[in-house]
């Protein structure tokens, strides 16, 4: 009779029961949009369709990306100024010259194809201009000649088409004759662009974005907007008018943006995707200084200047200028951004400036303020801005992170939010565990009005950060599983969410991992001494002066007893390598100056795996334990209020085991984690006018069937269909050269009011569900 009652328990399913009667919150249309960055050459070299790289010679005082035939030399000097233009290439011509760009990790072109091109030159009387495009290696596929150079500079175009075709050509500027030309201005683009715009954008990558159907696109950045310095801080200003007239600026992701995507660019971007604009400005903050306060009032007028030229009448002196610039119906810009991952005492100051000078000329656009570092407090908020890189498990168990936050304060904008850890290039597992996320954000989109996934472009030969969205190279692109998740839940945005009863299916907890111990800083300078590592009576590690220690990456010294951080770098770390899983490690530390507070390591897998304890983090204001992989950290938990004084040595302890982290300041309890239960399945339901929209997670190894019942509904009858998205493992990835993972249509049937479905394992499906009257 047990195993009777066994065998029938198991074969009961699970039975999701969706109210179709009982709508819940209203999802915004904005629930779902992209984030832009110029990183990983996203805009030059990617969306822009430009394929000439340093094409005014403002990089560096050598022509970097261009190259000269043999028997030809050249040189950076400079040209009378026009706008930030302020250099040209100095070519001596002695019969002949020739001078090549590299283009963005080559010039692409394929035989047949059209392409204009637009050169600035002057030269000695005689002389004459040719272009031409070559292969790899050196064969000339297609050439035009342009015409006399005289002693005025002058601007040559026309089209130049190809005889061959090469994803990894040179584009090529011929001089015949004698004497000296100058070569300035120099741009290449295909006739074929999306929306056919001249200077226009990549089709293929603009098609990806078109079929996300995003809410909003948010522009520039990102730690574009904050500069390094506030020399290399974004400035719209110098975005607009003539393309060559453009500042050409650098960032910290190691390359040149000459701006062919200007603001107003942007703008017309917004248009083209039927997408909101939200539009970031810098508030006079960079990664390493802040405008003084009695300057500010420059950067608060470039904002109200950018709302005037996004959204002003003719009449008024910007939007007169945008009409200029061609466009001269206003943009409706309705959202902007006060900053960049900005926090603390410093950001509050200058976030109360924007806020009331926009508030006073412009209240209806909404304002976005950061959480980095200390939230203003003194300012009434609108809508803040959260970002999450972590583990997939972190953002399983996180699904329902929402669903406490207070009602009655400050809508949230998840800005930027990717699993990067566990995820190789962009794998499933990882947009699964997004996917859950998705879920819990869109379940509670009463306070979750805004979201986008970080960072949205790579290209590949010069990618600076991992994973992304889309990845491309000259001529070729692929779509991660990232993204596919992101289309098919914005695509399939509910106007309404449906009450629904869910089943409760087993979670997975996964133990921290067996590792070494260390100390770091993070934007500070500290020292640590009396380090020892204790585990069931025996001292597994022990260093009174911190000698012993291998280092990472800081600027390490041992002085008066101690170990000694005096570089201002972000994560460095001195380790020890520990096999045991379990311990306690006991450490003292004292803050010598900088940003925040000290690294406590602990489950240490090579250099870049492990979990900290982050003290005094977050500009000094917070303390929590985090889980840290190659992409970045994320949280385990929300943290304390806890800072650290300068000067002040403290005592630290941290048990660790497997299913445990304790953290001791100064021998009080300030910490306590445990791994977080991942549950593996999650469902939500929503209306789409008359249609039912069920998106369905299973992140786990196993096949799930389910029974759906609609209760409330009118209808006899209903039509299904949808979309499935898994793969062959959790692992898999998309590459140029291979797709593993992507969506497949899941057939159409009639079913009735109660019906069962398959989930398959690892997948994420969406289910569209109409009446049949």
């Amino acid at each position: 009779m047990m195993l009777a009652a066994l065998l029938i328990a198991a074969a009961i399913e699970p039975t999701w029961t969706i109210h179709l009667n009982r709508p819940q919150v209203e999802v915004p249309k904005t629930l779902y949009g992209i984030f832009f960055e110029e990183i990983n050459c996203a805009g030059d070299g990617g969306i822009v369709s430009e394929l000439v790289r340093n094409r005014s010679f403002e990089e560096e005082a050598r022509p970097r990306f261009w190259s000269f035939a043999e028997g030809t030399k050249g040189q950076v000097v400079p040209r009378p100024a026009v706008g930030f233009n302020k250099s040209c290439l100095e070519v001596p011509v002695d019969g002949s010259a020739e001078v090549r760009n590299e283009g963005f990790f080559g010039v692409p072109f394929h035989k047949g194809g059209k392409y204009r091109f637009r050169i600035a030159a002057k030269g000695a009387a005689g002389q004459q201009l040719e272009a031409a495009f070559l292969s790899a290696a050196g064969k000339t596929l297609g050439k035009t000649k342009l015409g006399e150079l005289g002693g005025a500079w002058k601007v040559y175009q026309g089209d130049l088409s190809a005889t061959g075709t090469d994803a990894k050509g040179r584009f090529a500027i011929r001089v015949a004759g004698s004497g000296t030309a100058w070569i300035d201005e120099v741009s290449l683009t295909p006739h074929k662009t999306w929306k056919g715009r001249p200077n226009g954008f990549r089709p293929d990558l603009l098609e990806a974005l078109d079929y996300m159907k995003p809410g909003f696109v948010r522009f520039p950045g990102g730690c574009w907007v904050e500069g390094d310095t506030m020399a290399s801080a974004y400035r719209w200003k110098q975005t607009i008018g003539d393309p060559m007239t453009r500042r050409t600026q650098g960032g910290i992701w190691g390359y040149q943006s000459n701006h062919a995507l200007g603001y107003l660019e942007y703008l017309q971007l917004c248009e083209d995707l039927k997408s909101e604009p939200m539009f970031v400005i810098n508030c006079g903050m960079s990664h390493k200084e802040n405008v003084p306060m009695d300057k500010m009032g420059e950067f608060v007028q470039d904002a109200l200047d950018a709302i005037e030229y996004a959204n002003g009448s003719v009449d008024t002196k910007w939007g007169a200028l945008r009409a200029q610039h061609g466009h001269p119906k206003p943009f409706n810009l309705k959202y902007l951004e006060v900053g960049n991952e900005n926090g603390g005492p410093a950001y509050e100051e200058r976030y109360a400036l924007f806020d009331r000078a926009i508030r006073a000329k412009y209240p209806n656009i909404k304002l976005i303020a950061n959480v980095w570092g200390g939230t203003p407090k003194q300012t009434p908020l609108e809508i803040l801005d959260e970002h999450y890189y972590s583990t997939p498990g972190f953002f399983l168990s996180n699904a329902d992170r929402y669903d406490g936050y207070d009602r009655k304060g400050p809508k949230i904008y998840v800005g930027e939010y990717a699993v990067t850890q566990g995820s190789g290039t962009g794998n499933l597992i990882g947009a699964l565990g997004e996917a859950a996320f998705m879920i819990g954000m869109e379940r509670n989109s009463d306070v979750v009005v805004m979201s986008s996934y970080a960072p949205l472009f790579a290209r590949v030969e010069g990618k600076a950060w991992n994973p992304d969205l889309i990845y491309y190279d000259g001529t070729r692109m692929t779509l991660t599983p990232s993204y596919h998740v992101q289309a098919m839940f914005s695509r399939n945005r509910p106007d309404r969410t449906l009450a629904s009863n869910l089943p409760t299916f087993e979670s997975q907890v996964e133990p921290f991992p067996a590792g070494g111990v260390g100390v770091g800083t993070w934007k500070t300078q500290a020292e640590f001494k009396n380090l020892e590592v204790v585990s069931g009576g025996r001292t597994l590690f022990k260093s009174e002066d911190g000698s012993g220690l291998k280092t990472d990456s800081g600027a390490w010294s041992q002085a008066a007893g101690s170990l000694r951080q005096t570089s201002a770098g972000e994560g460095t770390l001195a380790f020890a390598d520990i096999k045991e899983q379990s311990y306690t490690y006991r450490v003292q530390a004292r803050k010598i100056s900088g940003d925040e507070g000290f690294l406590i390591t602990v489950g240490l897998t090579g250099a870049k795996n492990s979990l900290w304890v982050n003290l005094g983090g977050w500009g000094n204001q917070e303390s929590a334990i985090e889980a840290k992989g190659p992409g970045g950290q994320g949280r385990l938990s929300r943290g304390i209020r806890q800072g650290i004084e300068t000067g002040r040595w403290y005592s630290i302890e941290v048990d660790y085991s497997p299913t445990r982290v304790v953290v001791r300041l100064d021998g009080k309890q300030i910490l306590s984690e445990a791994p977080t239960s991942q549950p593996t399945f999650h469902a939500i339901a929503g209306q789409i006018g008359n249609q039912t929209v069920l998106k369905v997670l299973n992140a786990s190894g196993s096949a799930r069937a389910l029974n759906i019942q609609l209760s409330g509904g009118e209808a006899t009858g209903y039509r299904i269909a949808g979309e499935v998205l898994t793969g062959p493992a959790p692992a898999s990835e998309n590459s140029l050269d291979r797709v593993l993972v992507a969506p497949r249509r899941v057939s159409g049937r009639q079913v009735g009011s109660t019906f069962r479905v398959s989930v398959p394992a690892h997948s994420l499906t969406v289910y569209r569900l109409e009446p049949i009257s």
